[in-house]
């Protein structure tokens, strides 16, 4: 189900939610008058470690964001949630915006903004921290987290990596 790059080929048996990001309505003018259009970035997720996000475009609203959903169901990836929490610090650049996750203990909650929060919240991540630095663009944003938590390693692929017992993974 989960290729060596964390893509999950996509099963009709996954319960995916979508939640929408943000819209952005584009005006073009032309001879006739103005023509407008929406693109909207949608991120869905099963809040169980599989999420995907997607960018629909369309002249409305609606078919904007279907477009979008079904965007982000053709590259949904595997992230390692480990007990409600990220399992390492993880550091991500996408274009102008980077990111910062921590994780977090119990009860904390996800301490992030707008469109990280949208992200955070889908992959199923109860407790974490984030920061955004540079650019706040909800696309972005989008493109830095995800980024951000493709590259984490969940403990037990560490442990198998290194030959070693989960409890030395902790215990140093």
């Amino acid at each position: 189900m989960v290729n060596k790059n964390n893509r999950v080929k996509t099963n009709s048996d996954i319960e995916l939610k979508d939640r929408l990001v943000a819209i952005n309505r584009v005006t073009k003018v032309t001879k006739g008058g103005r023509t407008f259009t929406f693109a909207a970035i949608v991120v869905v997720g099963n809040e169980d470690g599989i999420i995907g996000y997607g960018l629909g475009k369309a002249n409305e609203v609606t078919a904007a964001i279907a477009k979008g959903v079904e965007a982000a169901k053709k590259n949904l990836i595997q992230v390692p949630v480990f007990k409600g929490t990220i399992p390492h610090e993880q550091l991500a650049k996408f274009s102008g915006s980077e990111i910062l996750l921590k994780p977090a203990s119990a009860g904390t909650g996800v301490k992030a903004g707008g469109a990280m929060r949208a992200v955070l919240e889908s992959a199923g991540i109860t407790d974490v921290l984030a920061k955004s630095k540079g650019s706040s663009n909800p696309h972005n944003l989008v493109k830095a987290t995800i980024k951000a938590l493709s590259q984490m390693r969940s403990p037990i692929t560490i442990a198998e990596n290194r030959g070693i017992t989960l409890n030395q993974v902790f215990n140093g």
